[in-house]
């Protein structure tokens, strides 16, 4: 079993949605460091280094971070670490030979028609942890009672628990991305530059899977909008509403054009999972809804809404939240800002097996404890599975 540390990665989204690094191409490895210092290095506590002696009040900063990702955690096992998806393809049609009955001719009945059977396994692991030390004697100092002192390592406790739910929101999130990019790659790489590397062209078409909302609306009406006028044109948001709930009612029919794999799918209500930027939706309900008297005929999907895809940026402006940098694992370098929505069958992806562990350990001679927060998890894209993009470029 392939299990593969990932903290880098956690540290770099980590800033990302924080806001405290503007987005850049996931396989980068630019850890930042977000503490600050504070006033006068010689009055601080022995322990975090951070605390100035002999405080009259304190308040701790301790608000709970529940965290916020898109609902697409699976259950999880025990023993073995495979997850097999098995498929069945559709059989062939031959003729009923009943209706034609010849006179003394043999009919054969004893064939075997074998089943066309196919399995997919997934054998992958992310894995990162969380240190942090704690001591008793040494952080007294710094404050005037038990209650403070509890207080302190509560918000410690705390910081932790946000810590483990950004990053475990970010996996989440980057599990969605990766099924977005190959989507997108699959049907627009069309080109390579100089060096061999596949290019994606964005704005020059449509496709089936991964939709330029944009383009269809400027060919179809004649228009000229950017990405940034139409996020708040009625008439565009109108069609870009009648469009994607289209897709709804197309999904359900069996069909291959809305899965990378080709393969025979079809994905009902109940399995149907719809994601929308927050810019979209908030534009949809203040530039249309607000002024439709009948706004069941124009209203979007019920859908869950996410401020951001990859990160908010440095201004958590339209193209940055609508933005998505990442190269495939086929090489197909992937930028596109404008992701709007996404709408996918909830077997095509997922997070399960997640293992949440505490581990620690004493050092009597310097006594302090370390505490060593872990995570496991696997994640899945299934090609073969309905997904669709939808976008303007």
């Amino acid at each position: 079993m392939e299990v593969k540390q990932i903290y880098t990665l956690m540290n770099n989204v980590t800033n990302e949605v924080l806001g405290q690094e503007d987005l850049v191409k996931e396989d980068l490895s630019n850890v930042v460091d977000i503490g600050t210092e504070i006033f006068n290095q010689n009055a601080v506590d022995n322990y975090v280094k951070t605390l100035v002696n002999h405080i009259g009040k304190v308040i701790f900063v301790n608000r709970p971070y529940a965290g916020n990702a898109p609902s697409v955690l699976m259950d999880g096992w025990e023993f073995g670490s495979v997850l097999e998806k098995i498929n069945a393809d559709i059989p062939e049609a031959t003729e009923n030979e009943s209706w034609n009955l010849v006179d003394k001719q043999e009919y054969k009945q004893d064939i075997f028609y074998k089943p066309s059977v196919s399995a997919k396994f997934f054998n992958k692991k992310v894995t990162f942890e969380v240190p942090m030390s704690f001591t008793e004697m040494q952080v007294k100092e710094s404050f005037s009672s038990a209650e403070q002192l509890n207080g302190f390592l509560s918000m410690i406790y705390n910081a932790i628990d946000k810590s483990m739910s950004i990053k475990v929101d970010s996996l989440i999130s980057r599990t969605i991305n990766h099924m977005l990019r190959e989507t997108i790659a699959h049907e627009y790489a069309d080109s390579s530059d100089s060096t061999g590397k596949k290019l994606v062209a964005l704005s020059s078409k449509s496709g089936v899977k991964a939709v330029n909302l944009l383009f269809l609306y400027n060919k179809k009406f004649t228009k000229t909008l950017t990405a940034e006028q139409a996020i708040t044109d009625p008439d565009f948001i109108r069609f870009a509403s009648y469009t994607i709930g289209l897709y709804r009612d197309r999904l359900s029919k069996i069909s291959t054009l809305f899965n990378v794999g080709g393969k025979e799918r079809f994905t009902s209500k109940e399995y149907l999972h719809t994601i929308l930027l927050s810019d979209f939706i908030a534009s949809a309900d203040v530039y249309l809804n607000s002024d439709t008297f009948h706004d069941d005929f124009v209203k979007l999907p019920t859908a869950e809404r996410v401020p951001y895809w990859q990160g908010s940026g440095t201004d958590y402006s339209f193209s940055k939240t609508s933005d998505i940098h990442i190269a495939t694992a086929g090489g197909v370098d992937v930028e596109v800002s404008g992701v709007i929505g996404v709408m996918f069958d909830r077997d095509a992806l997922g997070v399960c097996n997640t293992s949440k562990r505490v581990t620690t350990n004493y050092n009597a001679k310097a006594e302090f404890y370390n505490n060593y927060y872990k995570f496991d998890a696997s994640y899945f894209n299934d090609l073969n599975e309905n997904f669709v993009v939808f976008f303007v470029e």
